[in-house]
């Protein structure tokens, strides 16, 4: 397993992960700022959170891609692009799995506005995230 490659990996895909997400609204999507949402459970400053909510989730983002190279290391799949995609709507069913437990334990939780464009769009950032770690891994 490379460990420095499925680092530069997850970095790479949740900052893609993050463009789409942020650009979503644009794409008349629902606004999903998983980093306000994450950054505010410990810090109420907006300032502050949104340093917090950075730094969860792109550490996060480390983490998912260190788990992908280990599954991969294991002989499950290897990174391309559509063991990249697999593994992006697994993830997906993690994040919505999560998602609600997070809201519910969040000390002041953001409003957000559940449905299936919202599940499309989670569905479409994690997939994204799958791609570019797949691919960015198997070329390192």
């Amino acid at each position: 397993m490379n460990f420095v490659g499925a680092i530069i990996a997850g970095l790479a895909g949740t900052a893609a992960m993050t463009m789409l997400m942020y650009a979503a609204p644009m794409m008349g999507m629902p606004k999903m700022d998983i980093i306000g949402m994450q950054g505010s459970m410990f810090i109420a400053n907006k300032a502050t959170a949104l340093a917090i909510g950075t730094m969860t989730h792109f550490m996060m983002g480390v983490v998912f891609a260190l788990v992908y190279a280990l599954v991969w290391s294991f002989g499950i799949g290897s990174p391309t692009w559509l063991w990249g995609l697999s593994f992006g709507a697994v993830h997906t069913v993690v994040a919505m799995v999560g998602m609600p437990m997070m809201v519910g334990i969040h000390p002041r939780p953001p409003e957000m506005k559940a449905g299936p464009m919202m599940m499309a769009g989670m569905l479409m950032g994690h997939l994204v995230y799958g791609l570019v770690v797949a691919l960015v891994y198997g070329a390192l």
